[in-house]
C-alpha cells in the first residue's frame, strides 16, 4: 500500500525537520494516503464480498410498468427466491426512490436490488438501504452521486429512441414506431404491441432528478449490457459498468433484454444473490 511504502522515506528526514513538521499536517498526509488506497480497492472488495440473498426487488424504467419483469420473476421464483416488482410511479426521482425504499423495508434480510433502464437511477440511490446486499443493472443508467446523467449521455452518440419520445403537456411516452423499432426491436411484433399498449407515461420532472448517492461505490454490482440497444448507447452502458467495477455480461438483445433474453438476466441476478457461478 502507498501509505506503508512512504513511511520509511518519511523516517529518513533529519530529526530537526521532523521536529519542525506540523504534526497535524503529517497526520493528514497519512490519512489522505490511506483514503486513496482504500478508494482504489473499494470496487474490487465490494464485488469479492457476496452475501447470500433470498429476496429480489425489481424496478422498471420508462415506457413500462412492473409487469415487464414477468419472464424474470417466474424464473427467480422457481429458484426459491422471494420476488417483488415495484410499481415505479415515474413522477419525480424522489417519489420513485421512496416507492422502492418502502418495498426494501419490507424484506426480511439480504436483498438484491435490480433496475432496468432509467431505474438504474433508483438503484443507485435506494441501493444504500441496509437490506440491499447487491445491485444489478440491466441496460440501465448508473450515475455517480450528483452526476448530470444527460450531460454524460451526450458524450456518446445519441440513440435512435430519443427522437421517438413525445409529450402531452408534462407526460412523456414513446411513439408506437419508436417503441416497436428502437425499444423492443427483438421481440415478436404482436408481443411488442401489447407492451406498447401498456406503457406507463412518465412526468417530465422525473428527468430533472439527480442522485445524491452512488450505492455501487460500496456494494457488489453487476451489469448486463444490451449490445443491440437503441435506447441507451451500448458503449455508454459499457463505460458505466467499467467505471463501477461491475461483474459484466453482454447480451445480444434490444433494450428489453429482460423480456427477450430472460435466462441470461435471471442467471446474473442469481449470481448476485449468491446462487450462481
Amino acid at each position: 500500500m502507498r501509505v506503508i511504502n512512504t513511511i520509511p522515506s518519511l523516517l529518513k528526514i533529519k530529526g530537526s525537520n521532523i521536529m519542525t513538521m506540523n504534526r497535524r499536517t503529517f497526520s493528514t498526509a497519512l490519512l489522505a494516503g490511506a483514503a486513496a488506497s482504500l478508494m482504489s480497492t473499494r470496487g474490487m472488495t465490494a464485488n469479492a464480498t457476496r452475501l447470500k440473498a433470498r429476496n429480489v426487488v425489481l424496478v422498471h424504467g420508462l415506457f413500462a410498468d412492473g409487469s415487464c419483469w414477468s419472464e424474470v420473476i417466474a424464473r427467480l421464483q422457481t429458484s426459491g427466491l422471494n420476488v417483488t416488482s415495484v410499481q415505479n410511479p415515474l413522477t419525480t426521482l424522489a417519489e420513485a426512490v421512496a416507492s422502492a425504499e418502502r418495498v426494501l423495508a419490507r424484506q426480511d434480510g439480504p436483498t438484491v436490488l435490480v433496475g432496468h433502464s432509467f431505474s438504474g437511477m433508483i438503484v443507485s440511490e435506494a441501493g444504500m438501504h441496509s437490506n440491499v446486499s447487491a445491485l444489478v443493472y440491466v441496460a440501465a443508467r448508473a450515475p455517480d452521486a450528483a452526476e448530470d446523467y444527460a450531460a454524460l449521455a451526450k458524450t456518446f452518440p445519441t440513440p435512435p429512441a430519443t427522437a421517438g419520445i413525445v409529450f402531452d403537456g408534462d407526460e412523456g411516452r414513446l411513439s408506437e414506431e419508436a417503441f416497436l423499432r428502437d425499444f423492443a426491436g427483438d421481440l415478436p411484433a404482436a408481443k411488442a404491441k401489447v407492451l406498447y399498449a401498456t406503457q406507463q407515461p412518465f412526468n417530465k420532472a422525473l428527468l430533472a432528478g439527480k442522485t445524491t448517492n452512488a450505492a455501487w461505490r460500496s456494494k457488489a454490482s453487476y451489469y448486463a449490457v444490451s449490445t443491440e440497444d437503441r435506447t441507451i448507447n451500448p458503449d455508454l452502458e459499457r463505460f458505466m459498468a467499467k467505471r463501477m467495477g461491475a461483474k459484466t455480461i453482454e447480451v445480444k438483445a434490444s433494450h428489453l433484454s429482460l423480456i427477450s433474453r430472460p435466462n441470461e438476466i435471471t442467471q446474473l441476478i442469481l449470481e448476485a444473490a449468491g446462487q450462481g457461478a
